[in-house]
């Protein structure tokens, strides 16, 4: 595969359940993705978006097919090894946020670093200038709790470019938002990606938000279709 491509997927399928009860997600998919592409991926409500978005993340496993991401074979790596390239690789954006209760914005974002084996120091100064650059600087001790919906996805974000992942998946990340703050969510996403060179995958409903990617996916029948 050519160590160029962020993804690269052939003949994936997915499907559950069994026998006359099987249910076909995804048929056939074919895709490729380059560095620092930004890719919306949309369809209907229970099309498999967010099936494909777990498969491309090696969260889950397709039926058949390959996934190549970052040059290397999902299909064919263990869950620890997974869990190890997206933990030096890959961040995440989700839609319910998915921040720590128990932790201040500081230690949300620091988290993801402090795993990978960075210092507390390194991690704490990177933790700092990605929330001060998100209008964060008066936030970082206040708890999730603490912090509106729009503050919240602000530490997520943060929290998904702390490292600089080379790829970032994002699943609704504006789906929980009223439109305007939405709106300013998104334009932080995107100003990130371009600071950081970030290939984004993002899942939405949102045709605005995906009309700001460079491609538009549709899955459809279980199938991917690049929209012009």
């Amino acid at each position: 595969m050519p160590a160029e491509n962020i993804v690269e997927v052939h003949h994936l399928t997915k499907s559950v359940g069994q026998g006359e009860h099987q249910l076909t997600i995804l048929t056939g998919v074919e895709l490729v993705v380059k560095p620092a592409q930004t890719i919306a991926l949309i369809g209907e409500s229970g099309s498999g978006k967010s099936t494909l978005l777990g498969i491309l993340a090696g969260l889950d496993d397709g039926s058949s097919g390959e996934v190549h991401l970052l040059g290397e074979p999902l299909h064919s790596m263990d869950e620890e090894q997974r869990a190890a390239l997206r933990a030096r690789e890959v961040g995440f954006v989700f839609q319910s946020f998915m921040l720590v209760p128990t932790l201040n914005a500081l230690e949300n974002v620091q988290l993801p670093a402090l795993l990978r084996g960075v210092s507390d120091r390194e991690s704490r100064d990177q933790a700092v200038e990605l929330l001060t650059q998100l209008g964060l600087k008066a936030r970082l001790h206040h708890l999730p709790a603490q912090l509106s919906g729009g503050e919240q996805q602000r530490v997520a974000l943060a929290r998904a470019f702390n490292g600089r992942p080379g790829l970032l998946f994002a699943d609704e990340p504006t789906g929980n938002l009223d439109r305007q703050t939405g709106d300013r969510i998104a334009d932080l996403l995107f100003s990130l990606n371009r600071d950081f060179a970030t290939t984004l995958i993002l899942v939405t409903h949102d045709e605005q938000l995906a009309a700001r990617c460079d491609r538009r996916l549709r899955l459809r029948d279980g199938k991917l279709w690049e929209e012009s």
